[in-house]
């Protein structure tokens, strides 16, 4: 009677597997205004992955349609703000690469400097990102020199600057405590060529079982 009780479970189980796999239809061969509403759809409810999915359908069924440049953007502002920088990324540099003409390519070069200035969660790490987004948010400055975003950049790239300073002031202390005055040097001569050297700087706080290792 087990045995039998055990079998009958089994079959109801594959049957009921069995039933919903047909009832689950691929959605394909959708207008491009469906898949861009369906973006917006969980880009609303915060399920960004479903979001990309969609876009991944609007881009192979409509290469040409103008939604795609919309649903770039948007994309890119919502992994943004849900500090999904590597993402962010993705779309700009995708959104540069197909609609990069000096007028297009102006609010998506504000936004990836925006999104790499956001993404340095942490003082003292990845200097070489700091320099790039220096270098970025100053070709920005004079690629759009009448931009409305130029403001911001501005504030960024002095945040930054600091932020490049006061790692290389912490070089020079490494240097010297490891014994390597050469290196130092050159790192002290660097910093004395900033416009920025006499600023009054506020040390970021950096937790204590970090700042070991920092």
């Amino acid at each position: 009677m087990k045995i039998l009780k055990i079998l009958i479970t089994t079959l109801f189980l594959f049957l009921a597997v069995g039933c919903s796999n047909k009832n689950k239809v691929a959605v394909y061969n959708k207008p491009a205004l469906y898949w861009y509403e369906q973006i917006i759809k969980e880009i609303k409810s915060q399920d960004l992955e479903k979001a990309d999915d969609y876009f991944t359908s609007l881009s192979s069924e409509h290469v040409e349609s103008p939604l795609l440049k919309t649903s770039m953007l948007i994309l890119a502002n919502a992994h943004i703000e849900n500090e999904e920088y590597i993402l962010a990324d993705f779309y700009l540099d995708e959104y540069i690469k197909r609609y990069g003409d000096r007028k297009n390519s102006e609010y998506a070069k504000f936004l990836k400097i925006k999104a790499n200035f956001e993404s340095f969660v942490h003082p003292n790490r990845n200097q070489q990102l700091i320099i790039n987004t220096i270098k970025s948010t100053k070709e920005f400055l004079i690629t759009y020199p009448n931009s409305q975003y130029n403001p911001m950049v501005n504030t960024i790239l002095v945040k930054l600057e600091l932020a490049n300073l006061q790692t290389d002031q912490q070089i020079v202390g490494l240097y010297k405590r490891i014994g390597k005055p050469k290196a130092s040097k050159i790192y002290k001569e660097k910093i004395e060529k900033s416009s920025l050297k006499d600023a009054n700087m506020i040390k970021p706080h950096v937790a204590w079982y970090r700042a070991w290792f920092e």
